[in-house]
């Protein structure tokens, strides 16, 4: 790899490479198939000349047969070669899609920095899709090269000035049609970005859409969404405009050039230099020099568009990593030291903290900043400015991130469901593919399911999403439609909180998990909570009284850095800690 991250000319290139043997097949079949094209009109010419201008029907005979293997092998050829290109194209978007999708779950992060979702789902997609078509479309260029090739023989053995013409003539069209692609390129790079933001946006209404209406701020959301697709619209038709602009210049020269040979060949004929049955070999390899142009001329539109995406994906491959990894792994143990010493992050001013392993620790801030920062420093999204974080004594610099994660997670309170089953939503933090618990549906019937004890047994009764269940349709195996929105705010933090408990990491930072639930509910589950994290490490980033008198320690951040620590029970007393809590 380049240093500095791969280039836009380095992911075509190993899009390329990654398919050589499908794209040398496919270019050795299309190679065949347009020679057989190209000696078509020099077998009829020939047919002229030996069969026709003889009356011999024994000759006629002969070169239909011939005519018949060419069409065999020319038909035979030209579906085995697309078959085998397209599919190259499609493996070569499909790895490069999997590169984009490892790159963005590095657990280094950086790849969505300054991106919206859609517009990587946008790269992921489109671009990708672009990039692959390169590799299709190489093993047609080949072809066509193939075709020029085989009819400046054809032509240089009918004539010499005829076959010179076009050896000479191909390649300044050939870069004649390069240069006149590079407005295209340009526009078509435009067009992609603004399709990717406009996809972005749209996502981001969508999954917003219930907070919008709420709000009365649909109006808004519209115009905002007109704006970004009108800017769309406005690149896509300055890149057709590109499109159409130099596939009709191309096609004009093409048409210039061809005609020329056609003028040629029958002067070459009036004087008698060419036979009857050769002018017409060189008027219909004239007008099959058409083909290969055009073809040519649709390889140099997708190799300009395709390099426009390529410089898209690198950009997103060599994104800078929003942490550097490690190389050291966490120690294994189910109850983990936390120590924080002078972090400053944002909203936080010199930090000291110590959590003891197997604890369960509450901090309380009144800035939703400091909680954030506290957050992105625990789940180590970022570093912080001055300061260290230390995992059982070991700086959490010094870790290897994937092993950080398999350690610790931090759950924020907004979490998003994913579109499936309650079930597999827990699951999903369990990583466990056991049924488990019951369901009922709403004849009345229930499913037997194993009800053997789990993680996620134990997950779904301690956040009380078991009786989520029981409330939906089909129970646990009910499809959560809209990333969990056909939920209410409640249930859907309930389901959160219960696959954030069942994946049972050594270290669990919960940020106010029980906001939408009702009072009692909260109570039930802060008491649940202390019970099925026993022996592991806890944090609970909320001003929850229900949650904060579980816990073994309240640390109180002001102004971003620790003022206060103790009981829930004895920090009562302190109006300001009331205030906080209790308002």
């Amino acid at each position: 790899m380049p240093v500095g991250g791969p280039t836009g000319g380095h992911v075509l290139r190993e899009a390329i490479r990654g398919q050589r043997r499908r794209v040398v097949s496919a270019s050795l079949l299309g190679m065949t198939h347009q020679g057989c094209e190209a000696l078509v009109p020099v077998v009829i010419g020939a047919a002229i000349d030996t069969a026709v201008a003889t009356g011999s029907s024994g000759a006629l005979l002969k070169w239909l047969l011939v005519l018949a293997a060419l069409f065999l092998v020319l038909s035979t050829c030209y579906r085995t070669s697309a078959r085998i290109a397209e599919g190259a194209g499609e493996h070569a978007a499909h790895r490069l899609r999997l590169e984009l999708g490892a790159r963005v779950l590095d657990p280094r992060g950086g790849a969505d920095t300054n991106r919206l979702p859609g517009a990587l789902t946008s790269i992921a997609t489109n671009d990708a899709r672009r990039v692959g078509s390169v590799a299709t479309v190489l093993a047609y260029g080949l072809a066509a090269v193939a075709a020029l090739t085989v009819s400046a023989v054809a032509l240089l053995r009918i004539s010499v000035p005829l076959g010179l013409l076009v050896l000479l003539g191909i390649p300044p069209l050939l870069w004649l049609g390069h240069r006149i692609s590079r407005p295209l390129e340009r526009r078509s790079e435009t067009e992609q970005e603004r399709a990717a933001h406009a996809s972005g946006v749209a996502a981001d209404l969508v999954a917003g859409l219930r907070v919008l209406k709420g709000m009365g701020a649909e109006s808004a959301a519209v115009s905002r969404y007109r704006t970004t697709s009108q800017d769309s619209l406005a690149a896509a038709l300055r890149a057709a405009r590109s499109r159409a602009g130099h596939e009709g210049a191309v096609l004009a020269l093409t048409g210039v050039f061809i005609a020329v040979i056609g003028i040629v060949g029958a002067y070459l004929a009036m004087r008698g230099t060419i036979s009857v049955g050769e002018l017409v070999a060189a008027v219909g390899l004239a007008q099959f020099l058409l083909g290969p142009f055009q073809l040519l001329t649709y390889v140099n539109a997708e190799f300009a568009q395709g390099r426009a995406s390529a410089r898209r994906i690198a950009e997103v491959l060599a994104s800078p990593a929003a942490v550097e990894g490690g190389h050291a792994e966490p120690s294994g143990r189910t109850a983990v030291h936390i120590r924080l010493r002078g972090v400053s992050l944002g909203a936080l001013r010199g930090v000291d903290l110590d959590i003891a392993a197997g604890s369960l620790t509450g901090v309380v801030t009144r800035d939703p900043a400091a909680a954030n920062d506290l957050l992105r420093c625990l789940a180590r999204e970022t570093d912080p400015a001055e300061g260290v974080i230390e995992l059982d004594g070991v700086p959490l610099t010094e870790l290897d991130p994937d092993g950080l994660r398999r350690s610790v997670l931090v759950a924020d309170h907004d979490a998003d469901l994913f579109e499936s089953s309650l079930l597999d939503n827990v699951r999903a933090g369990a990583g466990s593919t056991a049924v488990v618990g019951t369901s009922t549906a709403t004849d009345g019937t229930s499913r037997a399911v194993d009800s053997a004890p789990t993680a996620v047994d134990d997950a779904l009764a301690a956040s009380t999403a078991d009786e989520v269940a029981r409330l939906l349709p089909d129970g646990a195996d009910t499809l959560l439609a809209e990333r969990g929105r056909s939920l209410s705010g409640g249930q859907r933090q309930r389901v959160a909180l219960a696959r954030a408990l069942a994946a049972d990491r050594p270290v669990l930072v919960l940020h106010d998990p029980t906001t939408a639930v009702d009072t009692v509910t909260e109570s039930r589950i802060a008491a649940r909570l202390r019970t099925v994290r026993r022996g592991r490490t806890t944090v609970l980033v909320t001003t929850s009284p229900a949650l904060l008198a579980v816990t073994d320690r309240v640390v109180v951040l002001e102004e971003g850095t620790v003022t206060t620590t103790g009981h829930h029970a004895e920090l009562v007393a302190d109006e300001t800690y009331r205030a906080t809590v209790l308002a």
